[in-house]
This record gives structure tokens, sequence and C-alpha cells, in this order.
């Protein structure tokens, strides 16, 4: 009988830790489920740290409206700073994939950055969502299902935007930028917009990416043209612009979206005037949306928004209504991802939805730069609405083609 009770102990003392610790991990996984990690990628030193200011900033100030609470689950965000560098922001996001066990990865900036973390997402089978890298190829032939975009393709602009200029009595136009990914992606979409028009593209100039002092490619520049096109990053925009008007070059300028985006505008001065840049945000659009996103943005940061901050907000916004449409279960990531896929988002730079090919269709406006009461705005002086990556081309021809580079579409008509 001893015997009996000593086993009954025995399994007792065995058993019941075992039961608490499955109980203990069942609780955990309850409680994990009530709490979403998302990771963002982000500059917070050097040339590119207001861009990643108004970055955090739009994400931040979406989930303050909504309490940090989506569909019953509590945000949790970790920042992590990537320098602008793509290398150091694939380290960031293998520290937050591994350590940090995010549900995914947000943000990261620079088109060399976008391919690095879409090949890691593939990797590491970790959902990315770009709410900023404008690397073309990432939803189109480098399509994956862990890459979601909610920002734009770099050359998605410059399409539209060349058929404007060439309307508007531009016919030949000298090309200078930044060069790597990007660069040759938002250079080629103007390019090739603007040649499909009647325009010629007679010369492009490529500098290093950081590059402030354009001493040694100003003096290229052909005096024939009637414009030039310049895509400058980060801190380049300021430099580059004050170095061209010192230079005596009268051509107007025209320019990529961050040419003369909200980051830089703060600091600058009339060198920015008449600039002529496309993108899908303007914190000028006069839509009540935006009047308010402006006012309550301007109060919480003294500045006016960027493209950067309204890509990030929009994104925040984007992944609440995928999460409320499955019920806050992140366990399936891939349901999630469906989910997210078929919303169309009620946004503050107008409505956006995503095309089959995991980008956004949304407007582009045209912009100016102008003085509004002693500062420098983003005058919105065209407006075309729901452009794809693909514009007007067929996007299966479109894809049978390399993609965007230094090289195409060749410059047929630089000497």
């Amino acid at each position: 009988m001893l015997q009996k009770k000593f086993k009954l102990f025995f399994y007792t003392a065995l058993v019941a830790p075992v039961a608490f610790c499955l109980a203990l991990g069942t609780a955990s996984k309850v409680e994990a489920q009530k709490e979403i990690r998302i990771g963002f990628l982000t500059p917070l030193t050097g040339g590119g740290a207001q861009l990643g200011r108004d970055s955090v900033n739009g994400l931040k100030m979406y989930l303050d409206e909504i309490g940090y609470d989506m569909a019953g689950l509590k945000v949790k965000i970790i920042v992590e700073d990537t320098e602008l560098k793509p290398a150091v922001a694939v380290t960031k996001a293998e520290k937050l994939i591994r350590h940090d066990k995010v549900h995914m990865i947000v943000g990261g900036v620079m088109g060399s950055t976008g391919y690095a973390l879409g090949a890691l997402a593939n990797r590491e089978k970790k959902l990315y969502i770009a709410s900023i890298p404008a690397s073309d190829d990432l939803t189109q032939r480098k399509l994956s299902k862990w890459v979601l975009r909610t920002g734009w393709a770099g050359s998605q602009p410059g399409h539209p935007f060349g058929k404007w200029a060439y309307e508007q009595g531009y016919r030949k136009v000298v090309m200078i930028g930044a060069d790597y990914a990007f660069g040759h992606e938002n250079i080629a979409g103007f390019h090739r917009g603007f040649e499909d028009a009647g325009g010629k593209i007679i010369q492009k100039i490529w500098v290093p990416v950081m590059t402030t002092d354009f001493g040694p490619y100003l003096p290229l520049v052909k005096k024939e043209a009637d414009a030039i096109y310049a895509l400058m990053i980060a801190a380049m925009p300021g430099p580059f612009l004050k170095q061209f008007k010192a230079s005596g070059l009268k051509m107007a300028i025209l320019g990529g979206g961050v040419t003369a985006d909200e980051t830089v505008l703060p600091n600058m001065g009339d060198e920015a005037l008449g600039v002529i840049t496309p993108l899908q945000y303007s914190a000028a659009l006069d839509t009540p949306k935006n009047k308010a996103f402006v006012k309550k943005f301007r109060k919480l940061h003294k500045k006016v928004p960027s493209y950067f901050t309204e890509s990030n907000y929009t994104t925040a916004k984007w992944i609440h209504e995928a999460l409320k449409r499955v019920k806050g279960d992140i366990s399936d990531i891939h349901r999630f991802s469906q989910e997210f896929q078929k919303i169309e988002i009620d946004a503050v730079r107008g409505p956006v939805k995503m095309d089959k090919y995991l980008n956004p269709v949304h407007n582009i406006y045209i912009r100016k730069v102008e003085r509004i009461n002693g500062e420098l705005w983003n005058t919105v002086v065209a407006t075309y609405p729901n452009v794809s990556q693909f514009w007007t081309f067929d996007p299966k021809e479109f894809l049978k083609n390399p993609v965007y580079s230094r090289n195409f579409p060749p410059c047929n008509y630089c000497k």
C-alpha cells in the first residue's frame, strides 16, 4: 500500500509541473496573439535623418489615433536605424526577425535597400511591406508573395510626367541623377514617357549617391536643352539647386519627386522656386482629409508632412484594415496578405488600391514649388488619376523588357 502511495505521489509530482508548463505555453500563445510586433526600418542618422523622422512620425501619428490597438491586438513597434545603408538595413532586419520575433518588416529607404530586403523576405519567409523603397522590380519581374508595396514604383510618376512635360512645350531634356537603382529607374520612367510623347533625351549625367559638390558635373550640361531633369535624394537636393542657379544655366528644372519633397523644402530658399516634380502626394492637396492631416501634423511636429509621412501613415492604416478583416488573427500571414491586397484605401493622398502585381494604383500630382505666406509649398498644377506602375503600357509587353536601368531605355539622342 505504501509503495502504491509513493508511485501515485511520484506520478503527480512529475506530471503536475509538465501540465503547468503546457498550460503556461498555451497561455503564452494566447498572449502572443494579443500583440502584433512590427519591425520598422528607416534612417535616423546621417543625410537621411529628416526623411526617417518624417517616416516614424507618420506611422506613429496613425497609431496614436487608434491607441496602438489594431483589431484587438496591441501594436508594438520596434524601430531600427538603417543609416541609409542597404547592408545595415539587412542586418537590422535579421535582428528584428530572429531576436524580436516580429510578425512583419515595414519601411526601408533607397531602391537598393528595397531589393536587399525583398531578397531577405524571401529567404526568411517573413512578410515585408515596402512603404518607401521604390525599387521597380519588387513588384514586376521579382514578384514575391512575401513582399507587398504601399508606396510606389520608382518609375511610376515619370511616365505621366514625361507626357505632361512634352505637352508644355519641352522638346529636349538633359537628365542628371544619383547613380544607383532608384536613380536609374526614376530617370528611365520620365525618359520613356517623354520620348513616347515625342521628346528627346539628349544627355544623361550620373553622379555618386550623396554627392554635394556638383562643380565637376554642371559644366557638362548641354545648353541647348529646354529643361534639366534632376533626381536627387536625402542631402543632395539643396546643394544641387543652389549650385545649379549659381552656374548661370537658365533652363527649366524638372525632377523626381524627392528632389523637392517636403523633407527638404523647409531648408531651401529661392533656388527651389519653380522646380516641377511628380509624386503621389503633396502637402498642398486641396482636400478636407489632407487639410486636416497637415494641420494636425504641423501642430505636432512644427513642419508640413512629406510623402514619407503620408506613405507610412497610410501603411499603418492599411495594416489595420487588413487585421480587421482577419479578426486580429495574424497566425496565417498569407491570409492576412491576401486580405491586404483586396483593400481600397481612402488615403490622405487620394484613392489607393493594389494591382495584381502588388503595387499601388493612385493619383500622380504634377507639383510646382511656390512660396505661399513665406513658405515653400509643392502646389498642384495637374492630376493624373489612377496611375499604375505600367502607365498605359500592356503589363505583359512591359515585362518582356529589362528592368529600367542606366542603359534601358537606350539614350538614342545622346551624343
